[in-house]
């Protein structure tokens, strides 16, 4: 028996920490920067658990939070864990047509909103998209609370709206309340294949203890330093590393919001950086490939006092080897390339920075962590030699904090995760362990490609590709062939201040994926694009864009975070 948010809040204010600031909110994007100490937070927390209360919420309710990347998100969260309701937190701005299909699955008895949230250049009203997704779901929940943002302030309707600020100042603190270990802390929805989303459950003591352990023995971070994850509380790593692991661990944690350029410039995360005295960055790889675009050379970095950050952690899409030089020539500092996903909570395959080091190989994460044995097994369930590409898949039973199953979906579960090879969890990563045990992710099993008959991954092309010094992102695809039945083909975004002739630059990467790989990749063709597609947490959508690129049926995915992109991509492939 546990409580989470006792053990992120309460703990630390009861043993020694209530001083030191828990959570620190950066918004470029209205020049706002605050703070809170552990018991300033905690006490916001027990107020807000109250107001829920007042809504009728315990032990078990569902509570769905759709906001920004406010402050009060990260409140409503460990509200709801002191109150051992399972919260789903839906990334704000999402369709509604989405947010109605997860209203429907997780059955909330309160929805948490905002008024709105705020992009770059530009302000998305999520009163609308909300009241639209309640109109659209089958279930309708009890009552909402919203929390008025000054930029768009939204109506509310009369017997269910509730204003965040009125129920928040009108309720009593709540203490916490004890959950069984098994008992479900959170359900986070990621996208499923047959087009239900699947809702990921994570449990409270598993979860607490990993996430701690990661904290010192992946990561290398002592309690009380700073750490900051740049993503978003609608992720698994808002979840993991924003909100519980750094509170749980007793570090104080920065909760951005802003994009790494834009907001103003690409010298953001430095300013941050230096501001904050941020001592570990987490972030994706697409954020410093948006930061190399725009800025090679790293003049931004110039004017910022980077001497606090001693390592940044890299996770969500691979990292390409020339990405992590990048890092590590400007930064100076140790730069982790690791992985693991939305189901596993934490990482599965990282240089552990706490543990004992280990030699850097650009374009593997390295080795397993503790807790993990994985596996690359052939189609019929054999495990191949070193250096041989396969499924990658983890032996049962899988360690503390990651999925016991799907959100009443048992069945589901299994199907996706435990059937294709019994005995293992199936991560649906493709890749290959070297001789020194070392883990190679290569892309998802989707994009292993079969080229006239000879397997290839499309992320050892990607590789070749973003070495070249003119391009700053890409993305390589399978696209139908009658003849050879799948071909490479290539999309790239040049790095800022090119002028060179696209068709010199595309002879050249031919060549060097013919170079490199041999010309069995028959890697003939690439075009070059301003941006690629992307979902919100950076994730490339290679898999919509074959679908454009062989003339399938295509829907614009739920997570992408600009639909005209994939407009661009289609007037590149003369669609």
């Amino acid at each position: 028996m546990l409580n989470t948010c006792y053990n992120a809040l309460d703990r630390h204010v009861d043993n020694g920490r209530a001083d030191q600031t828990a959570l620190i909110y950066d918004s470029p994007v209205t020049e706002t920067v605050e703070s809170w100490t552990f018991q300033e937070l905690r006490d916001r927390v027990a107020g807000f658990a109250g107001a829920l209360a007042g809504q009728g919420v315990g032990k078990g309710d569902r509570v769905l939070i759709y906001m920004p990347m406010v402050p009060e998100a990260v409140i409503a969260m460990l509200a709801c864990a002191r109150l051992g309701a399972p919260h789903s937190v839906v990334f704000g701005g999402f369709a509604a047509k989405e947010l109605a299909t997860r209203i429907d699955d997780a059955q909330p008895k309160v929805i948490v909103s905002a008024s709105c949230g705020i992009e770059v250049d530009r302000v998305v009203e999520y009163k609308p998209l909300l009241d639209r997704a309640i109109e659209m779901a089958g279930y309708e929940p009890d009552s909402t609370i919203i929390l008025q943002r000054p930029q768009a302030e939204a109506p509310l309707i009369p017997g269910r709206d509730r204003d965040w600020r009125e129920v928040a100042e009108a309720a009593e603190m709540v203490g916490c309340t004890s959950v069984a270990a098994t008992d479900p802390l959170y359900i986070l929805y990621t996208s499923g294949t047959t087009g239900h989303p699947k809702g990921v459950v994570r449990d409270n003591g598993g979860h607490a203890v990993a996430l701690h352990w990661t904290m010192k023995n992946v990561y290398g971070v002592d309690p009380g330093e700073v750490y900051w994850a740049a993503s978003d509380v609608g992720w698994i790593v808002g979840h993991s590393y924003i909100v519980y692991a750094p509170l749980i661990h007793g570090n104080t944690t920065v909760l951005y919001e802003g994009k790494p350029v834009g907001t103003p410039d690409p010298g953001a995360f430095w300013r941050v950086i230096s501001q904050h005295k941020v001592g570990t960055l987490f972030t994706a790889p697409t954020a410093f490939r948006a930061i190399k675009r725009d800025d090679p050379n790293g003049e931004y970095m110039h004017p910022w006092d980077l001497s606090s950050l001693r390592s940044l952690f890299l996770a969500g899409e691979r990292c390409d080897p020339d990405t992590l030089h990048w890092a590590e020539e400007r930064l100076g500092v140790s730069v982790v390339d690791h992985w693991w996903q939305t189901e596993t909570g934490w990482p599965i395959v990282s240089n552990q920075l706490g543990l004992e080091p280990m030699p850097v190989k650009p374009g593997s994460p390295t080795v397993p962590v503790p807790g993990w044995d994985i596996r690359v097994l052939d189609e019929s369930g054999a495990e191949v030699p070193d250096r041989t590409v396969g499924s990658i898949v983890a032996k049962l039973p899988l360690p503390p904090g990651t999925l016991p199953s799907l959100w009443n979906n048992d069945e589901g579960y299994r199907q996706a995760y435990l059937e294709t090879f019994p005995g293992f969890y199936l991560t649906s990563d493709a890749g290959y362990r070297d001789e020194d045990g070392y883990l190679w992710i290569m892309s998802r099993i989707d994009d292993i490609i079969n080229v006239a008959g000879h397997r290839l991954s499309t992320g050892a092309i990607e590789e070749v590709v973003a070495a070249h010094p003119s391009v700053a992102e890409c993305a390589v695809i399978g696209v139908a062939d009658e003849l050879k039945g799948q071909l490479p083909m290539g999309f790239v975004v040049l790095t800022a201040g090119v002028d060179r002739s696209h068709e010199v630059i595309a002879s050249e990467l031919v060549s060097s994926v013919r170079e490199s790989i041999g010309p069995v990749a028959a890697f003939k063709t690439v075009h070059v694009v301003p941006r690629l597609p992307k979902t919100r947490s950076g994730k490339i959508l290679r898999s919509t864009m074959r679908k454009i690129a062989d003339d399938d049926p295509w829907t614009t995915p739920a997570t992408i975070d600009d639909p005209e992109v994939l407009t661009e991509i289609g007037a590149a492939l003369g669609k």
